[in-house]
């Protein structure tokens, strides 16, 4: 069989890294943020659909998870544990398979038990008794499954379902780096044993001019981890020596850092809440309109619009290809001497196959001292290979090998 010769695209991009640009803007929505929740449900209904659906079927099959509402509740927070008096209410839609051969798969069973494993891990002080109603609108569909396995035999590489693309880039900035770390840090285990005050509602905003940068940080407190204003500060100060320990881990710019600004002392108002995220408040959240795959959001960078939590991991491009477009840039970034900056757009045109997109666009911004002739090749056969073992991607999604928010 004659080997595959894909539409790629390999050019000298002109314009200014980023890190020589005047002005910078990075933000991170940490994984308590209502639009956090929104994508990280999402993901994880797609993913134990996806699962179980291999289990009992040996295949995975159609589903679109990727519309979550997140409804804010109402809390009175107050130092010492206040109380939630209207939930919070997360709405599953879109679609997924529930007919089987005339039988009945539980899709909302599955869906709702994903969802709410996932909020028991994600925001420790939420009460899934009382703080939280989750509420299944997936709609139905039905397959026979002798014809899914033909289909299967006679396209092994899945056809894209939308006309759509993909964009990734590498390798990160400082001030991305630094937002990016921030935010993991002050949500890993470690920080949450030392500062079990410190909710999973935390947004990092990065800004640089010049070689200076502003970390601003909003981190929810959980009240009943706090019993007064003195004990408050201490944490905001904890997250701020953490935060500049980030900081000087990645970069020798001058960095100044800003936690809970809205703070009002002398007004009593501090940032505490009783479950760790402001969706307790009446802050909504949605599919979509966080973080991009690579955990950011960057409007110095290319980006797609698209959301990618909660898409099947088989044909939707609007996943796979944000995903692929990630982890190849990182790969040319990484094994290809002389690489400033890379960018990796790829288009899908519905029906074809996956892994020969209408276009993958790899746009170079050499290092000084190396032209396009001695990187092209090797930043080619990078993104040929990739999109040669592209069903990879759903086995990594499904390992949990890859996050997309």
């Amino acid at each position: 069989m004659a080997e595959k010769v894909r539409n790629i695209v390999v050019e000298e991009l002109m314009r200014t890294p980023v890190e020589m640009q005047r002005v910078e803007l990075v933000e991170r929505k940490g994984i308590g943020h209502p639009d956090s929740i929104a994508d990280g449900i999402a993901e994880a209904v797609s993913r134990a659909l996806s699962r179980e659906y291999v289990k009992r079927y040996g295949i995975i099959l159609h589903h679109n998870t990727d519309q979550v509402e997140v409804v804010g509740g109402k809390a009175y927070p107050r130092f010492g544990g206040g109380e939630v008096i209207k939930p919070i209410y997360i709405l599953l839609s879109g679609r997924a398979v529930e007919i089987v051969d005339r039988e009945l798969f539980p899709v909302h069973e599955v869906a709702i038990k994903a969802a709410r494993e996932y909020l028991r891990k994600a925001v420790r002080h939420l009460d899934l008794e009382n703080h939280v109603i989750i509420d299944s609108r997936i709609g139905q569909g039905s397959v026979d499954l002798v014809g899914v396995f033909n289909k299967a035999k006679e396209t092994p590489i899945p056809l894209a379902n939308d006309t759509s693309f993909g964009v990734g880039y590498a390798p990160l900035s400082e001030t991305e780096r630094i937002v990016y770390e921030t935010e993991r840090l002050l949500n890993s285990d470690e920080f949450k044993r030392k500062y079990p005050a410190v909710g999973e509602d935390i947004k990092v905003m990065g800004l640089r001019k010049g070689d200076e940068i502003d970390i601003t940080i909003a981190a929810a407190m959980v009240d009943s981890e706090v019993a007064d204003p003195d004990e408050y500060m201490a944490v905001k100060e904890a997250i701020y020596e953490a935060a500049k320990g980030v900081a000087e881990a990645h970069t020798e710019r001058k960095v100044n850092i800003y936690v809970n600004t809205a703070d009002d002392p002398e007004k009593g108002i501090y940032y505490i809440t009783v479950t760790g995220t402001s969706a307790e408040a009446g802050d909504d959240g949605s599919v979509g309109r966080g973080n991009r795959v690579n955990g950011l959001i960057t409007p110095n960078r290319h980006m797609s619009m698209e959301a990618a939590a909660g898409k099947n991991p088989v044909s939707h491009v609007g996943k796979i290809y944000n995903l692929l477009s990630m982890l190849i840039a990182s790969d040319i970034a990484e094994q290809v001497e002389g690489v400033e900056e890379v960018y990796v757009r790829i288009l899908s045109q519905i029906g074809k196959p996956i892994d020969e997109p209408l276009v993958a666009s790899v746009q170079i911004i050499p290092k000084k001292g190396y032209g396009l002739e001695t990187i092209q090749k090797p930043a080619y056969e990078i993104a040929d290979a990739w999109l040669a073992d592209i069903t990879k991607i759903q086995k990594m999604i499904l390992d949990d090998q890859l996050n997309v928010f």
